[in-house]
C-alpha cells in the first residue's frame, strides 16, 4: 500500500512538473520545486508549534490548489485585459507548493504534529522514530 501511495504522490509531482515545463517556466523555478517551500522550517527556530504551523502552510496540498486556481482565474482574465504577470506568478507559485509537498510524501515527509519535526501524519521519520 506504501508504494501504491508513493506512486500516487509520484503521479502528482510529474503533473506539476509538466505543467511548468508547458508553462515555459524559468529555469530558477525547478530549484523551488525542489527546496523553496522549506522555508517553512525556519519556524522551529521559534519553537515545535510555531514550526509545525509554519511547515504545515507551506506544504498542505489546499492551500496549494487555492493558490493555483487564483492563478488559472488571473490568467484567463488576460484575454480581458487584466491578469497578467501576476496570474503566472499564482500559477508558478501554486504548482511549486504542490509539487513540491507531493515530492515530500514521496520520501516519506508528511504534515507536522507540533510536539516534534519527526512526528508527521505519515508516522515517525528519523531520530524520533518509534
Amino acid at each position: 500500500m506504501k508504494n501504491l501511495l508513493r506512486l500516487e504522490e509520484l503521479a502528482q509531482f510529474l503533473l506539476c512538473l509538466g505543467c511548468m515545463v508547458a508553462l515555459k517556466s524559468p529555469w530558477w523555478c525547478y530549484l523551488l520545486l525542489l527546496l523553496g517551500p522549506d522555508v517553512g522550517m525556519l519556524g522551529y527556530l521559534l519553537s515545535p508549534s510555531v514550526g509545525a504551523f509554519s511547515y504545515n502552510l507551506f506544504h498542505h496540498k489546499g492551500l496549494a490548489l487555492l493558490i493555483t486556481l487564483i492563478g488559472g482565474y488571473l490568467t484567463t482574465m488576460v484575454i480581458i485585459g487584466d491578469g497578467g504577470w501576476a496570474g503566472i506568478g499564482f500559477l508558478l507559485g501554486g504548482l511549486i507548493l504542490y509539487g513540491h509537498a507531493s515530492l515530500d510524501r514521496i520520501f516519506g515527509y508528511g504534515l507536522k504534529f507540533g510536539d516534534s519535526f519527526q512526528h508527521t501524519h505519515l508516522g515517525w521519520i528519523g531520530k524520533g522514530r518509534k
